[in-house]
């Protein structure tokens, strides 16, 4: 059974950047996976942030690119997602969340837990 792990959240100033991480904890191998983030702001509904294919194809969502770049390292079996230039409306709980599947899909089976990310002066 897949799970799982996200991790790099925290408290950031407006214009700081992190990066976060999501790695299977149970060990299974992502490659064959496509991943994805997605966040949910207090009071909002859930937005898909990026996903990336097993090959490296990437997709944003809204104008976040620029800003967000997906990754994935398969050595490591693990994404990331490096957030640059962050703004209050930033803040929200991220997502890491995967498919068995070659391309980027509308919805996902598997979801980790959720990692906070504040950005507050």
């Amino acid at each position: 059974h897949l799970q799982l792990v996200e991790s790099g959240g925290g408290l950031v100033q407006p214009g700081g950047s992190l990066k976060l991480s999501c790695t299977a904890s149970s060990g299974i191998n992502l490659d064959q996976y496509a991943i994805a983030w997605f966040r949910q702001a207090p009071g909002k509904g859930r937005e898909e942030v990026s996903c990336i294919t097993f090959n490296g194809r990437t997709q944003y969502g809204g104008s976040l690119k620029g800003r967000f770049t997906i990754s994935r390292d398969s050595a490591k079996n693990t994404a990331y997602l490096q957030m640059n230039s962050l703004t209050p409306e930033d803040t929200a709980t991220y997502y890491c969340a995967a498919r068995h599947i070659f391309n980027c899909p509308s919805e996902f089976d598997h979801w980790g837990q959720g990692t906070q990310v504040t950005v507050s002066s």
